[in-house]
């Protein structure tokens, strides 16, 4: 815990300096990646056991065994923004690794493209901590860039009580000093059934965002999922069969829709 805390103290100094003053890709809510995610409202800071992980709340890469694959594609009605994100997130006895790219085109602030460098650790029976550096890339550019050229992070908290019961925390670092954004959510699993719900909040004073999800499984292999995204009503479906995972979710946003397929490889 003592090195932790160095780290985070030690990242609060530095990032400032690498940081400039405006974020709006990354600030920007909800989050579009993974349709898993987004099917559900985006609630998924406690649930987080994809290999979306990493973007969503990095101390859920510890919620498995092995690699995860995953791309995620918004499909139609690409003309107002495309948006693209992958990763590959690693866990083995206790610890998580992560690789991640988010990138957009056709957004008011250009391309912004940012790759994610996340790590987790379990730290007891019932809790894991996580932290992901994020680096902005520079476009255009003639060599392929592994870090970039501003560095902010997320550190991520997670908390299951219970089999069924889990309660994660998300601190975000968009830009200057300090969090820009707490959010805290919470997932329960019965039966066939999984709801969850996060709240973000502003440290700077805007409006708290309110996301809620919900999921069932009449069938392993068919989730079935239905969510709240701060105003907008989500939809989604999902096919599992062994090791691969296809998810499809629809987003209603005024004045159109959106629609995202991704998909999740397991071994």
């Amino acid at each position: 815990m003592k090195t932790t805390f160095t780290l985070i103290s030690f990242l609060w100094l530095i990032v400032p300096v690498c940081a400039e003053l405006e974020f709006p890709f990354e600030s920007a809510r909800p989050l579009y990646v993974g349709a898993r995610a987004l099917g559900l409202g985006n609630a998924f800071t406690a649930v987080a056991d994809d290999a979306t992980a990493g973007f969503w709340n990095p101390a859920g890469l510890i919620q498995w065994q092995g690699v995860k694959l995953f791309g995620a594609n918004k499909f139609y009605n690409r003309e107002d923004y495309r948006f693209d994100p992958k990763g590959v997130g690693y866990s083995y006895r206790g610890y998580g690794l992560f690789w991640g790219n988010k990138i957009a085109i056709g957004v008011d602030s250009g391309v912004p493209d940012f790759n994610y460098y996340g790590i987790a650790r379990q730290l007891g029976s019932y809790v894991a901590a996580g932290l992901s550096l994020k680096f902005k890339r520079r476009h255009p550019s003639d060599v392929y860039q592994f870090f970039g050229y501003q560095t902010n992070y997320d550190i991520g908290l997670l908390f299951k009580p219970l089999p069924n019961l889990k309660f994660g925390c998300l601190a975000q670092n968009l830009e200057g000093f300090g969090l820009q954004w707490l959010t805290i959510g919470t997932a329960y699993r019965y039966a066939a059934y999984q709801f969850s719900a996060d709240v973000a909040l502003s440290t700077e004073g805007k409006v708290p965002a309110l996301y809620v999800g919900a999921e069932w499984a009449p069938f392993p292999v068919l989730p079935v999922r239905l969510g709240f995204s701060n105003g907008a009503w989500t939809v989604g479906i999902g096919v599992a069969w062994k090791g691969i995972h296809i998810d499809y979710a629809r987003i209603f946003e005024m004045p159109s829709v959106s629609d995202f397929i991704s998909a999740e490889l397991r071994f």
